[in-house]
């Protein structure tokens, strides 16, 4: 049987990758951690998606490979940020780029109203709005790692910005089109 606790964490500390432990209440654990409840929230809405919903269920699926490779960057230390590879560890300028075709293609098929939107046409768009916001949160927790001077690049902020303005456009795609249902606040 494979033990997955190590009991190093009963201090409150977690290990950094390349080494380094931080306090769990630290920025960067709750950066990297608000990012892994996206991935999750992001896996809610991909288990929703039905047959017709493919295109739906590949871009999500990718964005959760990529929010993996977001919080590979975020769990490492500053000084240690040379060592990681872009596409594996580190979010590229590429992946920031691929996310705002994902945006333009969603949105090319959808009509907004000039409103709010209230979450909920769908059971597939409810859940992708959740993503979203937690896809926001995550976007804020680095943005406090920014200002705190411990984050080495911005390009892992802007592929958070990008993705929650990704997963709004797929929650609009996958909206029942009832304009009851669409009607948002005025």
């Amino acid at each position: 049987m494979v033990k997955i606790y190590t009991r190093k964490g009963d201090d409150g500390t977690t290990g950094l990758w390349y080494g380094g432990r931080v306090p769990k209440s630290d920025p960067r654990p709750e950066a990297y951690g608000a990012v892994d409840e996206a991935a999750s929230a992001l896996g809610l809405a991909r288990a929703a998606c039905g047959d017709d919903d493919r295109e739906l269920y590949d871009d999500i699926l990718r964005m959760q490979n990529e929010l993996f490779i977001a919080g590979a960057e975020l769990a490492t230390a500053p000084e240690a940020a040379g060592r990681l590879q872009p596409g594996v560890s580190k979010v590229t300028q590429e992946m920031v780029d691929e996310l705002e075709h994902v945006i333009d293609r969603y949105m090319d098929r959808v009509d907004l109203p000039p409103k709010f939107v209230i979450p909920g046409g769908s059971e597939l768009s409810a859940r992708l709005d959740v993503a979203r916001t937690a896809v926001r949160r995550a976007e804020r927790r680095v943005v406090d790692l920014k200002l705190a001077g411990q984050l080495p690049d911005e390009t892992v902020l802007n592929y958070l910005n990008r993705a929650s303005d990704a997963v709004y456009a797929m929650a609009r795609y996958a909206d029942e089109p009832d304009p009851e249902l669409f009607k948002g606040r005025g």
